[in-house]
């Protein structure tokens, strides 16, 4: 049983290292597509409302990239989260419940599957702040 806990274990971390990742990749999309800043010195009037209806069309898919970032980034970590959760809990609990010294080192391992899902809110509030 203990060789399903560890596989169990290990597909957890690969899961958040994947979520990070993705959070990660999302963040360098949207910050690239909100980059693009070009200013038309001396340009026909013409030109600068194309230029400007260009620069909307941008605005509104590098803001649709930024949304959709961040919720992958809150569902993604709130995911895994769970699954640690699930994972850890009742393992605290069946190692307190047969030695009640072990209870802040088992608690620490709950307190750090959670920890995924607040790191996935914050980076998604600094996406959202960006937009």
């Amino acid at each position: 049983m203990k060789l399903n806990q560890r596989k169990f274990s290990l597909k957890i971390a690969v899961f958040a290292v994947i979520a990070i990742l993705m959070t990660f990749i999302c963040v360098n999309a949207f910050a690239a597509g909100s980059g693009a800043d070009a200013n038309g010195n001396g340009a026909e009037a013409q030109a600068q409302q194309e230029q400007q209806a260009e620069e909307k069309s941008d605005e509104g898919v590098s803001k649709g990239m930024g949304l959709l970032a961040a919720a992958i980034v809150t569902s993604l970590a709130g995911i895994g989260g769970g699954i640690a959760v699930a994972a850890g809990a009742p393992a605290a609990i069946a190692a307190t419940a047969e030695n009640p010294k072990s209870f802040g080192k088992s608690i620490i391992f709950v307190a750090l599957g959670e920890s995924i899902a607040l790191y996935g809110v914050v980076i998604s509030i600094l996406i959202l702040n960006k937009i």
